[in-house]
This record gives C-alpha cells, structure tokens and sequence, in this order.
C-alpha cells in the first residue's frame, strides 16, 4: 500500500487565519506517520495562468513557486485545498492554482490527469455566514474538479467565523475535524470531458 502524503494548500490571503486554523485541527489527527506538506500560495504566490494551449508547447517549470507547486502535487497522495470563502468560492490565489492545472494537463511527458487520478481532493473553509449553503459553490469546484481528474473527492470541512480565531469556538466544526480525514472518500465518478 502506498505511503500517504498530504499537500496543504493554504489559500488564505493573511497567515494562521481561521482556514489555516481548521486544516491544521484536523490535520493533527493524521496518524504520525503520514506525511505532510504545507506550502501557502501567499509565500509562494503563482504568476497569473496564460491559457497557452493553442499557441504553444508548454515546458515542465524547473525552478521558483510554479515547480514547486507542481511537483508537491505530483507527490501527493491526497491534496488539501484550504480556501477561506471569498465571495462563495475559493480565493483569487486558490483559484490561481487550480487554473495552473489546466497548463500541467497539456504539459507534454508530465501525464498530469494520469498522476492524480485515484488521489483524493479534501476542502476546508471557514466562512462568515451562518448559512452552510454558501460554500457550495466552493464545494462545487472542488468536487467537479476532482471528478475531471477521476481523483476521490473527500469533501469540504466547515467551520465558522470572521476575526482571527472565530473558529476556534466553534465546536462543531472542531469535532468534525477530529474525523474528517478519517472517512472513506467515495471512487471517483467519471463525468463527460469538457475541458
């Protein structure tokens, strides 16, 4: 059986906010011996993606935040997508990422959706609403995402809050974290290829 790695992308604009927060609840439950990566797309920012694909070949990254992002996730065995809820999605740097997957898909000798079919995609997000139905569409990128990759789609962690903090207090999230890890994600679905 294959080792686990977990890759923590924190997507948070500002550091230890409430997402960060919730991701690393949880992530203390992992058992010792998994392996973990966090890597914030604020301390490593991506350049905007250029949708090259009919203009160019693209060239696997070898150096700066791009290969390192890349090659993270080539590593893992499960990839934590931590987002705060901006405007019922990911945030602008989140986004960033997964758009940079869209490059690595077509970089050629990297078989990028081939890598990470199998994987598992997990969400954590902290929102400011007391209304769950928000982050669906959150939840909806992470899933169909997941579902193009034929990755495991584990789902998203909830929690609560707005001040640095807030989700600490917010014990039902909290008791979710202890467990969120530890469920079965369902086999990937395979839906009509439309990107």
């Amino acid at each position: 059986m294959t080792r686990r790695r977990f890759l923590f992308v924190l997507g948070s604009s500002r550091p230890d906010g409430n997402t960060e927060a919730l991701a690393r609840a949880a992530a203390e439950q992992l058992p010792a011996d998994v392996e973990q990566q966090w890597i914030s797309l604020a301390r490593h920012p991506l350049p905007d993606f250029e949708d090259l694909r009919h203009d160019s070949d693209r060239v696997r990254p070898t150096a700066g935040n791009t290969a390192l992002l890349l090659d993270a996730t080539l590593a893992a065995t499960d990839i934590v997508i931590a987002s705060p809820l901006y405007w019922y999605s990911v945030s602008a740097q989140t986004k960033r990422y997964l758009d940079h997957w869209a490059g690595w898909l077509r970089t050629p000798g990297l078989d990028f959706r081939a890598a990470l079919a199998g994987r598992t995609l997990w969400g954590v997000t902290v929102l400011a609403d007391g209304e769950p139905a928000v982050a669906d569409p959150l939840a909806g990128t992470l899933r169909n995402s997941a579902a193009y990759l034929r990755m495991r789609f584990g789902g998203v962690l909830l929690g609560n809050g707005s001040k640095p903090g807030d989700v600490l207090s917010d014990t039902e999230a909290l008791a979710n974290a202890k467990t969120f890890f530890a469920r079965e994600a369902p086999p990937a679905r395979f839906p009509h290829e439309t990107a």
